[in-house]
């Protein structure tokens, strides 16, 4: 007798996080302005989708669905141009993507004459044909690598050396690490629109933006200021595990990837007060959720946090920090789309996802927003 396989719920089945996105809906470029992008509001306690705003309009939204206030919290980390080209030493061209972020790098000197200075990495390498275990490519007079080791999905241990200050060489040679759907090469823009307004100098590592902080501008954040609105800030260092998709048939069988999260104090008494107070905390993007979420983990409390965080999030999730997530639009099949099927529902996620294809909405990092209350 042959055993059925056994019945996935349609809340944990891959198959119910697939949705048809025709390759035009893709936002290739930024909008005109930061905040001109689309707003769609998904509120939790209401049928009825709002899909007539834009997200210069958030102040307002916020302001009347939380009249006592709340606390916003986004992620400060800084994209850096991660992705650089070199050349090996028989000719053969070279193409680096940097993963490790730059202030999580044990630097030390290299020894000998001229300064250098060494750390380990990881990092994706291309090249034409296969690169050696020992070999060195060279990116720069003052930058050079060398392969320790590879691992799994393409990943390879690295010693970096260089002469200097490394961030000032990677930003001279490098190049902004656009998503792969995007299917372009970064050009002079995209350095400071796949960037959020707030980036931190000092939190330059993650390899993808944290996409829902994009829309923000200073008159936005001014005008969250005198309705009333806080602000607080986290560090997660986007990893290029952002982009994998979940292959599990069955989603709670992911394995999910680690990223840096860095909580600080600071944040954390303001999240506490906002508890205390009874207002909520608004999570500007999924990163700020893990990175909030993945700290009461850790820590059982709210507290100042600094470590790796690989917390899953998925339906049956219960929110201890979160109470309302700005996000953007994600990936069919994508751990962050499960993320926010965990807070607002997989069928109201759904729905939502079909009003905005509908709508003309533009889709992923460079695409527009969703307001989740």
């Amino acid at each position: 007798m042959t055993v059925p396989p056994k019945s996935i719920p349609p809340e944990f089945s891959l198959d119910s996080y697939v949705y048809e996105l025709p390759p035009e809906r893709i936002a290739r470029r930024p909008a005109d302005a930061r905040d001109a992008s689309r707003l769609l509001v998904l509120d939790r306690g209401a049928e009825p989708l709002r899909t007539d705003l834009r997200f210069a309009d958030l102040p307002e939204v916020l302001a009347r669905r939380f009249p006592q206030g709340a606390l916003l919290v986004a992620n400060n980390s800084r994209v850096f141009p991660a992705r650089v080209f070199g050349r090996r030493r028989s000719g053969g061209r070279v193409e680096l993507l940097l993963l490790t972020p730059l202030p999580l790098l044990d630097v030390s000197p290299c020894g000998g004459a001229g300064g250098w200075l060494c750390a380990e990495a990881e990092g994706l390498v291309r090249t034409a044909k296969r690169m050696k275990e020992g070999e060195t490519a060279e990116f720069d007079a003052a930058f050079r690598v060398a392969l320790l080791s590879r691992g799994e999905y393409g990943r390879c241990r690295l010693r970096l050396e260089w002469q200097g200050d490394l961030s000032l060489i990677l930003n001279e040679i490098g190049h902004m690490p656009l998503p792969p759907y995007l299917e372009r090469e970064d050009d002079a823009g995209d350095r400071e629109r796949y960037q959020t307004t707030y980036a931190d100098e000092a939190k330059a590592g993650s390899v993808a933006a944290p996409t829902a902080g994009l829309h923000f501008t200073p008159a936005v954040r001014r005008e969250l200021s005198a309705r009333g609105f806080g602000w607080a800030e986290v560090t997660l260092y986007v990893g290029y595990g952002t982009f994998s998709p979940v292959r599990a048939g069955d989603i709670r069988e992911h394995v999910m990837h680690a990223e840096h999260v860095e909580v600080p104090e600071a944040t954390a008494a303001a999240v506490r007060e906002a508890k205390r107070a009874g207002r909520p905390v608004v999570a500007v993007g999924t990163t700020s959720a893990r990175s909030l979420e993945g700290m009461h983990r850790a820590c059982g409390d709210v507290r100042a946090f600094a470590g790796d965080t690989d917390i899953y999030i998925t339906p049956g999730y219960e929110f201890r920090v979160v109470d309302a997530l700005v996000t953007n639009f994600h990936l069919p099949e994508s751990s962050l789309l499960i993320m926010v099927s965990a807070l607002a529902g997989r069928a109201r996620i759904m729905q939502a996802y079909a009003a905005a294809l509908a709508r003309q909405y533009r889709f992923f990092s460079y695409g527009d927003a969703m307001l989740i209350v």
